[in-house]
C-alpha cells in the first residue's frame, strides 16, 4: 500500500509521515530531501536557478539515492550523504525553483515510483498524489495558514540558535507557494481523492492521528473489497 502526502513548505508533511511510517512499519520516502540533494548540487556548481540549461546539464551528472542506517534515511549525492547539509534556507529556496525543470522531475520521480512498486511506502512532497503515485490507495493534503509555517520554521531555528526574522520566513513561505503552484510542470494541488487535513491548530500526534484514521478507513475498504473478490470468484 501506498501513502501520499502533499501540501504546501512548512505544513508538517516529514515529520507526520517519519511518524506514521514507523508505526506502521512502512518505509518513509521524503521526496523533498531528494529535491534538495540536487538543489545542493548545483548551489555548489554555482548555477543560478534561472539557468535551465545548465541545470539540465548538471543533473545529468548529480546521482541522487537513498539507504537506510539504523532505520533512518540517508540521502546520498554522488555517493556522499548529505543529510546535514540540504536543510538550509537556501537550499530550500534553490529546490522550489529548480523543481520546476523537467530534466530535474524525470530523474528524480523514476526513482520515486521504483522504491513505491516495491514495499508498502509513505511518500511526501508536492505532487505524490497527483503526479508521481496516482493511483496510491490513500491520499492526503496536508496544509497550514502560512503565519503557521512560518512560526514552525522560525522556532526551529531558534532553537538551533540561528539569528532570522519571522516576517521574513513568512515571506519566503508565500513567496515558496506561488512558485509551487503555478509552475508549469507538476504544480501543487489537491488531487481530487485525497483528503484535506488543516494542521494550523493541530499537534504533531493530532495530526498524525487524523491521516492514520484515513488509512485506517481506506484499509478497511480494501479488504473488503478484496474479500468480495474472493467470495465472487469462489461462485
Amino acid at each position: 500500500m501506498n501513502i501520499a502526502i502533499d501540501g504546501p513548505a512548512g505544513a508538517g508533511k516529514s515529520t507526520i509521515a517519519k511518524k506514521l511510517a514507523k508505526e506502521l512499519g512502512y518505509i518513509y520516502v521524503d521526496t523533498g530531501a531528494m529535491y534538495r540533494a540536487m538543489a545542493l548540487y548545483f548551489l555548489e556548481q554555482g548555477i543560478a536557478p534561472e539557468e535551465e540549461a545548465a541545470i539540465a546539464a548538471a543533473a545529468e551528472r548529480a546521482e541522487v539515492s537513498i539507504c537506510y542506517q539504523d532505520g533512518q534515511q540517508q540521502v546520498l549525492l554522488n555517493g556522499e550523504n548529505v543529510n546535514g547539509r540540504i536543510r538550509r534556507e537556501e537550499v530550500g529556496n534553490m529546490a522550489s525553483a529548480t523543481s520546476i525543470y523537467p530534466a530535474v522531475r524525470t530523474k528524480l520521480v523514476a526513482l520515486q515510483q521504483k522504491l513505491a512498486k516495491s514495499a508498502d511506502v509513505i511518500m511526501d512532497g508536492r505532487d505524490i498524489g497527483t503526479c508521481v503515485l496516482p493511483d496510491a490507495e490513500v491520499k492526503i493534503y496536508l496544509t497550514a495558514s502560512a503565519y503557521t509555517r512560518a512560526k514552525r520554521r522560525y522556532d526551529e531555528l531558534r532553537e538551533k540558535g540561528e539569528e532570522c526574522d519571522l516576517s521574513a520566513i513568512q515571506r519566503d513561505i508565500e513567496e515558496r507557494d506561488d512558485r509551487d503552484m503555478h509552475r508549469e510542470t507538476s504544480p501543487l494541488k489537491q488531487a481530487e481523492d485525497a483528503v484535506l487535513i488543516d494542521s494550523s491548530e493541530l499537534s504533531i500526534d493530532g495530526a498524525v492521528a487524523a491521516v492514520r484514521a484515513v488509512w485506517q478507513e481506506r484499509s478497511r475498504k480494501a479488504a473488503g473489497g478484496a474479500a468480495a473478490g474472493e467470495e465472487n470468484t469462489c461462485r
